[in-house]
């Protein structure tokens, strides 16, 4: 109005500045109006023409409002009132492109803050049901383990009475110490180890000295978090394929060091490569290998070999930065 119609400053800056508040006042209610009217519940005819009707109103009245207000401010300004009177056809349609552009905004506004919601529940979800499958995975290993040990005690039960006590003992205890962690996804190294070590007690009473373990732990291993219940199949497996199987003693040796990005955990044991292999229902390292793959994403954390009578499994855990 002042560059192009060439009006005074004083009536171009008081009529931008009247009309535009004006339209800002009622720009702030097309919030609740758009978001009623949306696309998910109505036709995009329905939308549509409910939109250009609320333009057709809103622009009729910012028009009305800004004439009364500025023919009252400039009553005796013939000549502006006689511009401001022509100016209603075009003030209208600006009106209702103003209308147009607020809504539009509105609706990308809108529908990112739904989109990123969404986002959001689909992560919660995707990581309840990580936990859920975590949960599940964990939950097949305690089972497993105590139906293990109960063979192992019943063993005993009728020519060790004594030791059949003793194991049935430090096996509460073990168990005790499993359910006060149960929910615990992650434990320090050195916490599940003191775990297994229960474990591998517990069946040192059955088989005596036709087994023993050994162990190196580096100084970044000790309170490394680590998956729960991360080597009891292991030495589950080190006891059910190698000593239960070998007329010779077994050692079960684990060693824990920093490489690189990971800390490499190696547990060995040997085995008699003549005996006849104990059928088991394959639950332990294939249990591992999914828990690993879950909960830090990479396929190749777990990795096993057995050679001239040596059974190892390799385990690396990735650094947290």
């Amino acid at each position: 109005m002042y560059y192009v119609i060439k009006l005074p400053f004083t009536q171009a800056f008081t009529d931008s500045l009247v009309f535009n508040i004006i339209f800002l006042s009622l720009g702030l209610s097309f919030w609740y109006s758009t978001k009623f009217i949306s696309f998910e519940i109505y036709s995009t005819l329905k939308v549509v023409s409910n939109h250009i009707t609320a333009a057709f109103f809103t622009s009729g009245i910012w028009i009305f409002l800004g004439y009364w207000l500025m023919s009252k401010i400039f009553s005796n300004d013939q000549e502006y009132l006689n511009f401001l009177l022509s100016s209603l056809v075009w003030r209208f349609f600006i009106g209702m492109l103003f209308y147009i552009i607020i809504v539009s905004i509105i609706y990308v506004i809108i529908y990112y803050s739904n989109f990123q919601e969404k986002v959001l529940k689909e992560a919660e979800l995707k990581s309840l049901v990580k936990e859920a499958e975590l949960k599940s995975l964990k939950y097949q290993i305690n089972p497993h383990f105590i139906f293990n040990s109960l063979n192992s005690i019943s063993a005993l039960t009728i020519s060790e009475p004594e030791l059949a006590r003793e194991m049935t003992i430090k096996l509460s205890n073990f168990l005790r110490k499993t359910l006060n962690t149960n929910e615990k996804q992650k434990s320090k190294l050195i916490d599940e180890l003191n775990s297994a070590k229960l474990y591998l007690d517990i069946e040192k009473i059955r088989f005596g000295d036709k087994f023993s373990y050994t162990e190196s732990i580096g100084e970044g291993c000790t309170n490394l978090e680590i998956p729960s219940m991360l080597f009891q199949p292991i030495f589950e497996n080190a006891i059910k394929h190698g000593v239960y199987e070998s007329i010779e003693p077994v050692t079960i040796s684990l060693k824990c060091e920093e490489k690189d990005e990971y800390v490499k955990i190696t547990i060995e044991n040997n085995y008699d490569e003549e005996s006849v292999p104990h059928k088991g229902e394959g639950i332990g390292l294939s249990n591992i290998q999914s828990r690993l793959r879950k909960m830090y994403n990479q396929d190749n954390l777990l990795k096993f070999s057995k050679k001239d009578g040596i059974f190892k499994v390799t385990i690396f855990i990735p650094l947290e930065e």
